[in-house]
């Protein structure tokens, strides 16, 4: 079983992001002073007083929504209170209890959870204001005061949080789960495979390009393993995002790559790779991420016996930096090939972990320059006297020889491609760091 799961919910606009990240103890939710600015689920882990668990935040209950965002929004919030163990209800001081506050507190009494009922922006010491009390009349318990922006009363809160958690016997820490990042340019169907996968709208899937605005967690476990998929919002083009929240978001999928062991790299199969695309796939590759490129809309795509292979082709030509990650075509409106992912995501992560012992990698390093000499430049030789690899994720080589200045990009290239035609370490970028006699540690 997972962890413990706390749901942050409550009206649009009360300072549910902004608690979020202070119990996670770090800025993960965006946090803007616009209704609605979180739209999906949002995970993170914690731990207090030795117990570790999960929080989530949510979009804002709008009980009377109208508009198709609000209603996702609404729906995304009931997904979480659904598998909540303990559900924290967010108000706030400045405009009393609402008539939305009675409906969504109604709705959570029905749900049969334990619910803690938290009064926010409470943000002066002192003398409580008069109006907390009427959050009483809630019918869920006393009340806890809490500053979202300067922490007070956050203890409280989590006391009586996990003074609700089932004994600590029965849940089990997940360690073995792979964190995948789904990254591409707007409206490619990132939400939309992720919701596949899940069998259920985890994600909001809209043809509003850039509904995604956060970089969304979701646990999961199928036969092939355990995996965090990380969804995220579409990356612009940088003369597109001149939206403040925009920005928060493309800086959210640059930090869900850096936290991923995997990046699917999806692309439109109608559309080929674009220069948008090409950008994408260059941080996940900078980044040192084992990667996956995934061809989605292959349904939509007229074809005939040589298509795929063809669009493969221009696939690793526009993307050649990265000629070493496996390209999957998918659909993922009829779940064309989509359970092959598993398959790819296990086996690139595997390969950027592998750990080669130095014996094997010099006489690799030997059988190489046997083949090509290493060059030479003004009668001097370039001489290589060994290697070993430092590091994984992604595998990490120093190669250590008399004259750095000797050794061409290009001989890097060819000894780079000599070890992975001996060892695989596909789906992987290397890192091959070049040192001379002299050169400190």
């Amino acid at each position: 079983m997972s962890r413990p799961l706390v749901a942050i919910v409550g009206r649009p606009n009360v300072g549910k992001s902004m608690l979020f990240n202070r119990l996670a103890g770090r800025r993960l939710s965006i946090v803007e002073d616009t209704p609605g600015v979180t739209r999906d689920r949002l995970y993170a882990e914690c731990e207090w007083n030795g117990r570790k668990f999960d929080i989530v935040d949510t979009g804002g209950i709008e009980p009377t929504a109208d508009s198709e965002i609000l209603l996702f929004m609404r729906e995304q919030a009931l997904l979480a209170i659904d598998a909540a163990d303990v559900i924290v209800l967010v108000t706030e001081i400045g405009t009393g209890v609402t008539a939305a506050d009675k409906t969504v507190a109604d709705m959570l009494k029905r749900s049969g959870k334990p619910v803690v009922l938290a009064v926010n922006k409470m943000d002066s010491t002192g003398d409580v204001d008069p109006g907390f009390y009427e959050f009483y009349s809630l019918g869920l318990g006393d009340p806890i005061s809490v500053s979202a922006v300067h922490g007070h009363g956050t203890g409280d809160l989590l006391d009586e949080c996990v003074a609700h958690f089932p004994p600590e016997s029965e849940y089990e820490r997940d360690d073995d789960r792979i964190r995948v990042a789904v990254i591409g340019k707007p409206n490619v169907g990132k939400s939309s495979l992720i919701n596949l996968i899940l069998g259920e709208k985890r994600v909001i899937v809209s043809n509003m390009a850039g509904t995604t605005r956060d970089a969304v967690d979701t646990y999961f476990e199928n036969k092939y393993g355990k995996y965090v998929f990380i969804d995220t919002a579409g990356i612009r083009r940088r003369s597109k995002v001149d939206d403040r929240i925009e920005k928060f978001s493309v800086m959210r999928a640059k930090l869900a790559i850096d936290r991923a062991d995997v990046c699917l790299i999806m692309i439109d199969a109608r559309e080929g790779v674009t220069e948008q695309d090409t950008k994408i796939a260059g941080l996940a590759h900078e980044a040192g991420k084992a990667s996956v490129i995934v061809v989605n809309k292959w349904d939509l795509v007229e074809k005939d016996g040589k298509t795929m292979d063809k669009l493969r082709k221009d696939v690793l030509r526009d993307l050649s930096f990265m000629s070493y990650a496996p390209v999957l075509f998918i659909s993922a409106l009829t779940g064309q090939r989509t359970e092959r992912i598993f398959e790819l995501v296990n086996y690139v992560n595997d390969q950027s972990a592998m750990r080669i012992t130095t014996g094997m990698l010099n006489d690799v390093l030997a059988d190489a320059q046997a083949r090509q000499q290493p060059p030479t430049d003004k009668g001097k030789r370039l001489k290589i006297y060994y290697m070993t690899q430092t590091g994984v994720r992604p595998p990490n080589f120093v190669v250590f020889c008399n004259s750095r200045e000797l050794f061409h990009f290009s001989y890097q290239r060819y000894i780079e491609n000599q070890i992975r035609a001996a060892f695989g370490l596909e789906g992987t970028p290397i890192r091959i760091v070049i040192r001379q006699k002299g050169d400190k540690e």
